[in-house]
């Protein structure tokens, strides 16, 4: 009798890569050689950082700056980088270098990790990913380099402009500063404002937009997709920054003592790292609810599929918001740029926004139980922060019990790879219905 092959569909196998990862850098973690005192970290401790870097998040349990050795560092930075640009991509390089041929297979799980709708064209768009990904973080340190060796020495400006640079294109927001002061120092320093923002901004809005945009020079036209990520990104970059402006602008602790271009370059670069980045140049304790709520909400949205950012991304936002207005409207389609959305889109912007909302609760309900005494709103900021993968922080991770380091963990992981996927690899092979039941009706609302 013939043994049934078990089979590994690419959410599966999405998940135990992103998990094999995970758990490789935990270990590393743990070595003596990580940390400064030679103890390396506890497997918690390490599984939470792993995590972290791995789902480019950027919540932190220890100081990355103070805590771990070089070697610590490189193996955090590793980390980020494979998280932020998925392994499938970082295999698909080392194809390349050894000049094989990428199977179908392959190709398969190239689209199912870029969140591409076709698989057309994959191999070459994950080689302009590599090569995007090159320009942008070199870009990056060599400039953030020479403005921080004003500040340290040469090799230390360049290591730090380096690391700052992937860390922030990959949207992780991991910084060497120490302290858990991130980039506070900076806060009015434009030169480092403006090309962090930029770096996560370029990280946030998606692979695929930026091929298209690379593309326009030829081909003259953008996508709907493309379209629907500019206006909603650029709509909630400069909205953030309104919003935060306002609301911070008297507050002693935060935006008052800054110039006016202070305030500005304060409040933008905390939109921009709310929406994916776990950076901030303000103390996120001393703003005001009303900021944090804002901050929440931009968190909960995220990036853009495809991109190295988390949340429910820019495009669901943008579906249930026309799909609500159609519906005041009177109308039955949805429509953008003079196109129709399908149902089965709509359905699955729904099913996202759900899943992702009863994720968020689940955890900050858990929270409630395992960190008594803690104020609802840090709760629920942690939450939200670890599930759009973004890591910010009201200075609670480090005083996690070691329950609440498991649950936001876990969330971190569920974040990245996504609820759906995880959804997907845990159930048996979907089939579609082979028969309709009869219409029934409700009443709504």
């Amino acid at each position: 009798m013939q043994r049934k092959k078990y089979y590994l569909d690419p959410p599966k196998i999405l998940v135990l890569g992103f998990a094999a990862i995970i758990l490789l850098g935990s270990l590393l973690l743990t070595l003596p050689a990580s940390t400064v005192n030679g103890h390396g970290l506890s497997f918690l401790n390490a599984l939470f950082t792993a995590t972290s870097a791995t789902c480019v998040t950027g919540l932190v349990v220890v100081d990355t700056g103070t805590t771990f050795t070089l070697f610590g560092q490189l193996v955090i930075l590793f980390m980020i980088q494979i998280g932020g640009l998925g392994f499938m991509t970082f295999a698909t390089l080392f194809a390349f270098l050894l000049g094989k041929r990428i199977s179908l297979k392959e190709r398969i799980l190239l689209q199912e990790s870029l969140n591409n709708l076709s698989m057309e064209g994959i191999v070459r768009l994950a080689r302009r990913i590599l090569i995007f990904t090159a320009v942008i973080e070199f870009a990056g340190a060599v400039i953030l380099a020479i403005r921080f060796s004003f500040d340290m020495p040469l090799g230390k400006a360049t290591y730090f402009g380096i690391f700052h640079s992937i860390s922030n294109f990959n949207n992780a927001g991991f910084d060497l500063f120490g302290h858990f002061q991130s980039l506070t120092t900076y806060v009015d320093d434009p030169t480092v404002v403006l090309t962090i923002c930029a770096i996560i901004t370029f990280g946030g809005i998606g692979f695929i937009v930026m091929n298209e945009l690379y593309d326009y020079r030829h081909s003259k036209r953008l996508s709907l997709h493309t379209k629907i990520v500019l206006v909603t990104s650029g709509f909630l970059l400069i909205g953030g920054t309104i919003g935060i402006f306002l609301l911070e602008f008297s507050n002693e602790k935060t935006l008052k003592p800054l110039t006016f271009s202070g305030k500005i370059l304060g409040a933008l670069f905390q939109s921009v790292a709310a929406r994916t980045d776990g950076a901030n140049t303000l103390n996120l304790s001393d703003m005001t609810q009303s900021s944090l709520l804002l901050i929440v909400l931009l968190m909960f949205v995220g990036a853009s599929p495809g991109s190295t950012g988390g949340g429910i991304k820019t495009t669901t936002f943008t579906t249930l918001i026309g799909a609500v207005w159609s519906q005041i409207r009177g109308k039955e389609d949805v429509i953008f740029y003079r196109q129709r959305i399908g149902y089965e889109t709509i359905y699955k912007a729904l099913t996202v926004t759900f899943s992702a909302l009863f994720l968020v609760m689940t955890i900050t309900l858990l929270l409630t139980i395992t960190e008594r005494g803690t104020d609802f709103l840090r709760l629920v900021f942690e939450a939200t922060s670890a599930f759009g993968t973004v890591g910010l922080s009201m200075d609670l991770s480090r005083e996690l019990s070691p329950f609440g380091k498991a649950l936001i963990t876990f969330t971190m992981f569920a974040g990245r790879v996504g609820p759906l996927t995880i959804a997907y690899a845990v159930t048996i092979r979907r089939n579609p219905d082979s028969f309709r039941y009869p219409k029934g009706k409700i009443m709504i609302g």
